[in-house]
């Protein structure tokens, strides 16, 4: 069953890689492994009680039956899966929106620079930043609507939004709410506010820092910037400003919702959206009435990347099968059996769970991290702010960037700008590997110096 799901999962990924060429969309193959793989293990039942389930897993089925346990697994992940398809949909339609009153004007007209060195490190510091306040997925949302305003040839386009996406994966490992690993630990207890920053920052800074140094090396020249068309609308200078601040004000409200409520950040984005769906409601009619024909958040809805969300859709119910199925579980117990979990063994446990995290998605890797490490009990191995949490963030967010469907930010850059996962591959992932293993070692040098004790305790 392990294997004959792990050979489904690699085939499509593979179909997934070889887009272009088989001139198969990503997301049709996306919808078909996430279907084929439960559909599969629907008929494991046998094999799945006599290897990989669990006590409560077999106390479960024994209780009702196999077809209700699936049933159960489904809707739980269906419900984990949804919360991220709701929320980039309301994230893609406020960008949208502040794009369609060319709200984005305002940013992009005080960015006087043409100069390609220039232009990078100015938009991988913004973004680095404003990941940490936001979180990596918005962030990567705003940015690439930012550079559509600024750079016109899409090869060249495409090179800036792959920076994008290791400067946002980036900013957002040292923030507690920068991604959705860090968000779990953070909640969860096993990190802090203060000690995530502190211990992370200049790591993530690093693995920002350098592929930015690397590239900008080989730049010369100016970039082309595109032709300034409204399709004969153009929005008064007050109106554009209003839905831009409104609009980044909204997405700066999510992680403080989330903070005050605890309530999942997509109805944070979902409640947003409809405070900015009525003012344009509002906005529209008023000008209407002058000759003008404003658009809405409906106008904007029909011109949303649905593709790019029901990819999501697929690629995570997939990674959910491969979840309830228990082998992401057993990768954990595997790389703990393996390394240990003393220094440096659980260093390297992080880097590895880093490194998976672009294959498959980050959240059920470190799920299966913190079941494996409880903080409760007397005999918990890794306590709060111990260096394996705060590297494991580090790791679970950065990692994703060595492919671009390794993580959310990745993802929506992919349906955005149509970016080819080969071109990616090539041009960015070794990028992406530097910068990961420079951050890395920063990590651990500043371990070594700021606590020395721990670490040689443990190797004596």
């Amino acid at each position: 069953m392990v294997v004959a799901l792990v050979t489904i999962f690699i085939i499509g990924y593979f179909f997934i890689a070889m887009e272009h060429p088989m001139k198969i969309n990503k997301t049709a193959t996306a919808l078909a492994l996430g279907a084929f793989l439960w559909t599969f293990f629907a008929f494991c039942e046998k094999t799945f009680l006599g290897t990989a389930a669990s006590p409560e897993d077999i106390a479960f089925i024994q209780a009702h039956d196999w077809h209700k346990f699936l049933s159960e697994h489904l809707i739980d992940h269906l419900g984990e899966t949804a919360e991220i398809v709701f929320f980039l949909l309301g994230a893609m339609t406020i960008v949208t929106l502040i794009d369609d009153y060319q709200g984005f004007r305002v940013i992009t007209d005080s960015i006087k620079t043409n100069n390609k060195k220039k232009l990078l490190w100015v938009l991988s510091i913004l973004t680095f930043f404003l990941s940490a306040l936001l979180d990596n997925m918005t962030t990567a949302i705003v940015m690439v609507a930012l550079l559509r305003k600024i750079i016109a040839d899409k090869k060249e386009r495409w090179l800036y939004a792959g920076m994008v996406i290791l400067a946002a994966n980036a900013g957002g490992a040292w923030s507690p709410i920068g991604d959705v690993t860090t968000i779990m630990l953070w909640i969860g207890g096993q990190v802090t506010t203060f000690n995530i920053i502190v211990k992370t920052i200049i790591a993530s800074l690093v693995c920002m820092v350098v592929p930015v140094l690397i590239v900008s090396s080989t730049m010369k020249g100016d970039i082309q910037r595109p032709d300034d068309t409204h399709g004969g609308i153009e929005v008064p200078s007050h109106l554009r400003k209003l839905i831009l601040f409104m609009g980044i004000g909204v997405l700066i409200f999510v992680p403080i919702f989330k903070t005050i409520t605890h309530l999942p950040p997509y109805l944070g984005m979902l409640f947003g959206l409809a405070i900015l769906w009525m003012t344009t409601e509002i906005i529209s009619r008023k000008y209407e009435k002058e000759g003008h024909k404003l658009p809405t958040a409906v106008s904007t809805l029909e011109h949303i990347d649905t593709p790019t969300i029901l990819f999501f859709l697929g690629i995570l119910m997939a990674v959910s099968c491969l979840k309830v199925a228990g082998i992401l579980g057993g990768l954990a117990t595997g790389l703990n059996n393996t390394f240990g979990n003393d220094v440096p063994g659980f260093f390297f446990i992080d880097l590895i769970i880093g490194v998976l995290s672009s294959i498959v998605d980050n959240v059920p890797l470190v799920a299966a991290a913190m079941g494996m490490y409880p903080l409760d009990g007397t005999g918990a191995i890794f306590s709060a702010n111990h260096p394996f949490w705060e590297f494991l963030a580090y790791c679970a967010g950065t990692g994703g960037s060595l492919l671009i469907i390794g993580s959310a930010a990745g993802v929506a850059v992919m349906g955005m700008e149509k970016i080819d996962f080969i071109w990616y591959l090539k041009k960015i992932s070794w990028l992406a590997f530097v910068g990961y293993i420079a951050g890395a070692i920063v990590f651990i040098a500043m371990n070594l110096l700021l606590e020395p004790y721990s670490w040689w305790s443990e190797m004596v």
